[in-house]
């Protein structure tokens, strides 16, 4: 097979080519310590084990699974994967054994790569039996009977030519993160991840100026579609992007200050953390007075944002669910350049993005290069991106249904487009609900409000088919050691009384909340109720609570779930 136009693995190799001696990745390696690795490095370690996996007879095609953190090694493993000819299925490293063994069973992987992971052990479980498994350097130790990487690149010759990959062939099943239901396989062919990577690279160029070279810190889950193409495909395609990893949660503050990022791509609930934190240090009413002063709110802000590591960001970005306008304005007061983006994974994250041109707070941005977007006479959003999936693995029926005749992607969200192209996602078609007046609530833009209240992290609207709609909140997480304590519980309750009472004035009568009940504890992905990219799993939360439903509309105001 050939191809006209260079591929992402084409694009990747003349990078190490032309600059081997450029470092791509830094690796923490546990106690204050990194490893630098350069592209020639990069290159050198995936040809070999690219060979390894070639030798195992392998057909084109075979699909090999990653579970693994984010590292140095994820990124290498998927290029030894893609030069071998196989198609890449990585897993989120929080799953629990029954989906690792779903996804591992349903893709008919052929091997599994086992890297960084907090509980292998379990995982462990849902590993067939049979399935041949390699060890990456920062696996844990209780994964210290496989074969493991080093050992495997020491004694094996580099693959002398990667095979040239077409550009329908597939290069990775993006499994879903499982919001509601089973995952699903994104079928992305190395067209659509090429063309992607390739529009993403150009537009975090005008960002950070061309010939920079741009750190970014990978963080997010490398299994998920946002971080895949605007942190690992446009790497390979840029070749300038000095790539740093975090180490843990206790030391991502200190992985961000070492990488000192140019660009910084988050999700809400950090950047919601982020804040947080800065008021836990000082009071919002303090910090907002401060910053009114000349001279004083610029060293203010320079100091807060060095104390965030974020004090060297060009330019920075959230996606993967709404974000309160609020707080991006908030941040943009701090001086920082915060845009929201649009994406998924059935177009590889290609899709929308804010600008400054087209950066208003709530909308998150025009359509990028090459992207069509359009509104169904229901009002979802559709979208046609060069990005583009192939389709759902093993589920015709479903890939049939989910485009429309002319080749848009049903996307399920809700919007609003502006003549100038900027779009508003105004909810889930999936998520609106009728409460027993018979009118539709579409909780996302309510808890976008909520969320934007310092006091709170987190919310979730509900009440199919209640008198009227509640929400359930989590407090942040300063308030939350103290939150049964009388103090804290007292001012809590007047702020959240004041902030219902504000809500349900800005609302219409059948979307108004009859009552707002602080959570007992945090949801976490641990505990199920947060998909790995901190998604909330509306449906989980909705059955764990059901049973205290009629107490809790007995009454109107602020409650607690004691």
């Amino acid at each position: 097979m050939s191809t006209a136009t260079p591929l992402i693995l084409d694009l990747a190799v003349a990078h190490a080519k032309q600059n081997p001696d450029r470092v791509f990745f830094t690796q923490p390696v546990g106690q204050g310590q990194v490893i630098d690795t350069t592209w020639g490095q990069v290159f050198d370690e995936a040809a070999r084990m690219a060979a390894h996996l070639r030798s195992l007879g392998l057909p084109r095609g075979a699909r090999v699974a990653m579970l693994s953190k984010n590292c140095a090694h994820f990124i290498t493993a998927e290029l030894a994967i893609w030069m071998a000819g196989g198609c890449t299925v990585a897993i989120f490293p929080t799953e629990r054994a029954e989906t690792v063994r779903y996804v591992l069973e349903h893709a008919e992987a052929s091997l599994l790569f086992v890297g960084k992971l907090d509980d292998w052990p379990a995982q462990r479980e849902g590993v067939p039996e049979g399935l041949p498994c390699i060890a990456l350097p920062l696996a844990p130790e209780s994964a210290a009977g496989l074969p493991r990487w080093n050992d495997i690149v020491a004694r094996t010759p580099p693959l002398a030519t990667p095979l040239q990959r077409s550009e329908d062939e597939l290069a990775m099943l993006l499994y879903t993160s499982g919001s509601t239901g089973t995952p699903k396989g994104v079928m992305t062919s190395f067209g659509a991840i090429t063309r992607a990577g390739q529009g993403i690279a150009a537009d975090v160029r005008q960002r950070v100026g061309a010939g920079q070279t741009n750190r970014m810190l990978s963080y997010l889950p490398l299994a998920h579609s946002f971080e895949r193409s605007w942190v690992e495909a446009a790497s390979l395609v840029d070749g300038g992007t000095h790539l740093f990893f975090a180490e843990s949660i206790d030391t991502f503050m200190a992985d961000l200050q070492r990488a000192r990022p140019t660009l910084f791509i988050s999700v809400p609930r950090l950047w919601l953390k982020f804040q947080q934190g800065v008021f836990a240090k000082m009071p919002p009413a303090k910090l907002d007075r401060l910053l009114r002063i000349p001279l004083l709110g610029g060293i203010v802000r320079r100091k807060v944002l060095k104390g965030l590591g974020l004090d060297a960001v060009v330019q920075a970005g959230s996606g993967s669910a709404p974000l309160p306008p609020e707080l991006i304005l908030w941040y943009r007061k701090l001086g920082l350049r915060l845009f929201e983006g649009y994406g998924m994974s059935e177009d590889n994250s290609y899709s929308h993005s804010s600008n400054e041109a087209h950066g208003e707070a709530g909308w998150v941005g025009v359509p990028m290069p090459g992207v069509q977007c359009k509104l169904s006479p229901e009002g979802e959003i559709l979208i046609k991106s060069p990005g583009q999936c192939s389709g759902y693995f093993k589920e015709p029926e479903l890939t049939a249904a989910s485009f429309t005749e002319d080749g848009f992607f049903r996307t399920g969200d809700l919007g609003e487009q502006r003549p100038d192209g900027l779009l508003r996602i105004s909810g889930r078609v999936k998520e609106l609900f009728k409460t027993a007046k018979g009118k539709y609530v579409a909780p996302a833009p309510i808890e976008n409000r909520l969320n934007a209240h310092p006091m709170l992290e987190m919310s979730m609207v509900s009440g199919v088919g209640q008198q009227a709609a509640f929400a359930l909140v989590v407090l942040a997480e300063r308030l939350r050691p103290t939150q049964h304590e009388a103090p804290t519980r007292a001012a809590v309750q007047v702020a959240l009384e004041r902030l219902l009472d504000d809500l349900n004035a800005r609302l219409p009568d059948a979307e108004q909340l009859h009552t707002l009940v602080v959570a007992r504890e945090a949801w976490s992905i641990e505990s199920g109720l947060l998909t790995p990219t901190m998604k909330i799993r509306r449906a989980r939360i909705e059955a764990l609570v059901e049973g205290e439903l009629p107490n809790w509309y007995a009454r109107r105001g602020v409650q607690w779930q004691d």
